[in-house]
């Protein structure tokens, strides 16, 4: 896909489904096959042994259930030769009969017993290893560089927290168990099998040699559709994204039936996929079951010829019979859910890859304390391009003294929020220096240079919770008084305290039941709580009214004293008393300046003051 630069000059994503070329989307685009099946089955594995009590209490149950299973068979074989057929009459040993029934539905009731207490500690280990796994993948991605985030699909990324967990999680609690307790069967009746009657055991191998043969073909086919199919479900929950968030959007172009369109066009896609990778996992039983019934056919036609020649007898046919029932049945088995193996496979090797990526590192280990931050900041010849060839800034010089209210201004696509991002490290200058206090900002850990640092951002954030509790994100240790403070300074207790709830009012996802002016209003709040040394504020009051705006204005000249504070500001009405007015184009200062100063120039500065004057759009 191709990639398009958003009016801040940050990487977006050619939303246009099914787009062409490479980019983000194309995590979402079909695999072929497995990268590496054999590793990502160790790294399953390897999370499956953390629960090891789980895992040895599981196992445990598992082989003594199996060995009963095993000795089943025998038992059999002995009740049923307690009855002694002559040419003239049957005698049958009553005794022996019922005492061997007895230790048959012995084995059988504790195998019961221990069958479920194994789906008890299947069903556990299932659980526990995907909450560690979850867990991980959470960590990994809470990590990630900004970078990440920009050019991959957020549907794509939960997709793969939700769905592929979910398949690596089935996978355990339905395939472990039978993979485990089919090797054993498979062991222990071929041992049993050879006891009984080695020329039967080589006839029965001829169903295993085509067990194998049709397996293999049907497996290598399933490894190539089942990746495909994980790949495609993660691409459609991005659109299902993007059409949930861009709603408003959407229903405003009249966009319904495109999107609709898009949407059927992927599901399709996926349809298709799906019923291929279906039929190919489903005919594996069926297939499977054939070959077994032509075993049984073998067996039972041989056995008895044997039978009449007094090398077995009956009993010993009928065990032989069932000893190799379960023989074929784990390979069945196995076979059966290879479809669900490939799909966890798939889902795994998803999840990894997110894993195995680049962890936004700390940044440099140089002493910095939040504390003594003055707020002097320097770019030096600062250059960066999102993409390469593609320069954002260039031979970009800025200083900012410590206290300075620093406005920057622009037309659009200039690089305004390009500078907040640098600054804060989201992504790092291809050439030059930024510095803070003479110190490289590269050289400070990034935790504590973000936490010197307080944005009321343009496209404000609202998290699921109390009012109270969103602006405590500041500062999450803030007392009640400090919150309820924070809160009239930036104007927010004209609204919160006549509701219902007042500061205790639950805000719905994204702050739905607040206007757009509320909430940047509360992320006002949180900033004026973090009580940061230095202030970013992008577009913070875009989204209120001129009226509101007034009215804050000695609350955010309040929150900017004292404190080194960048303003990016499309209506220069906000930014008429500031020190300085940087003026951006083509990625370089171009004017820098006062109000007065820049006006007197006829500039740059001029034309954008002169066009919203005049009530004209820039």
């Amino acid at each position: 896909m191709r990639r398009l630069a958003d009016n801040n000059n940050k990487p977006v994503i050619n939303l246009r489904p099914g787009g062409p070329g490479r980019g983000p989307g194309a995590m979402g685009m079909p695999k072929e096959k497995p990268k590496n099946t054999k590793a990502s089955l160790a790294r399953i594995f390897a999370y499956i042994g953390k629960n090891k009590n789980l895992l040895f209490g599981m196992l445990a149950v598992m082989l003594i259930a199996t060995l009963l299973n095993i000795v089943a068979p025998s038992l059999q074989q002995k009740a049923i030769d307690t009855i002694t057929l002559t040419d003239e009459s049957a005698s049958v040993d009553f005794g022996m009969l019922i005492t061997w029934l007895s230790v048959l539905g012995g084995v059988y009731l504790v195998s019961a017993v221990l069958t479920y207490f194994q789906n008890i500690f299947a069903a556990k280990l299932s659980q526990y290893t995907v909450r560690i796994m979850r867990s991980d993948l959470f960590s990994r991605i809470s990590r990630l560089p900004i970078k990440y985030m920009d050019t991959h699909k957020h549907g794509d990324i939960m997709s793969r927290m939700t769905n592929d967990v979910e398949n690596v999680s089935n996978s355990v609690s339905q395939s472990l168990g039978s993979l485990v307790s089919g090797i054993i069967m498979l062991i222990g009746c071929f041992v049993m099998m050879l006891v009984y009657s080695w020329q039967l055991t080589l006839i029965s191998m001829i169903t295993i040699v085509l067990t194998l043969i049709v397996s293999k073909n049907l497996s290598k086919l399933m490894r190539k559709f089942f990746p495909m199919q994980q790949a495609k479900l993660g691409q459609l929950n991005g659109q299902i994204e993007e059409a949930v968030s861009g709603y408003k959007t959407v229903k405003a172009y009249t966009r319904e039936k495109v999107v609709c369109d898009d949407f059927n066009r992927t599901s399709d896609q996926l349809k298709s996929i799906g019923i291929k990778a279906q039929i190919l996992g489903g005919s594996m039983g069926p297939c499977m079951n054939c070959i077994g019934n032509i075993g049984f056919l073998l067996i039972a036609a041989f056995g008895g010829w044997f039978a009449i020649e007094g090398i077995i007898s009956v009993g010993t046919i009928q065990a032989f019979i069932t000893y190799s029932k379960q023989f074929t049945r784990p390979i069945n088995e196995i076979a059966n859910q290879y479809a669900q193996l490939q799909s966890a496979i798939a889902g795994a090797e998803r999840v990894f890859e997110i894993m195995d990526s680049e962890p936004e590192d700390e940044g440099g280990n140089e002493p910095f304390e939040i504390e003594d931050v003055k707020g002097d900041i320097d770019f030096k010849d600062v250059k960066f391009s999102y993409v390469e060839g593609e320069p954002v800034l260039t031979d970009f010089d800025l200083w900012v003294r410590s206290g300075q209210k620093i406005a920057i201004v622009g037309a659009t696509g200039s690089g305004k929020t390009t500078v907040i991002n640098l600054l804060t490290r989201f992504y790092d200058v291809d050439g030059g220096v930024i510095t803070l206090d003479g110190q490289d900002i590269r050289s400070i850990p990034k935790h504590k240079l973000r936490g010197s640092i307080g944005m009321v951002l343009q496209d404000t954030v609202i998290f699921t919770g109390t009012i109270a509790q969103n602006i405590r994100y500041g500062r999450i240790d803030a007392t009640d008084e400090e919150v309820i403070a924070a809160a009239k300074l930036a104007r927010v207790d004209d609204f919160a305290s006549k509701l219902a709830d007042g500061y205790d009012t639950m805000l719905t996802e994204g702050g739905s039941n607040l206007s757009q002016g509320q909430r940047q209003l509360i992320a006002i709040a949180r900033a004026v709580l973090a009580d940061p040394k230095i202030l970013i504020l992008d577009e913070a009051t875009s989204s209120i009214d001129t009226r509101t705006e007034m009215h804050i204005q000695a609350a955010m000249i309040a929150l900017m004293k004292g404190r080194t504070s960048l303003i990016i500001a499309h209506r220069l009405s906000t930014i008429r008393d500031a020190d300085k007015i940087v003026v951006l184009a083509g990625g370089r200062v171009v004017e820098a300046g006062d109000h007065e100063e820049l006006l007197e120039q006829r500039g740059a500065y001029f034309d954008l003051y002169q066009s919203q004057f005049a009530g004209i759009a820039t």
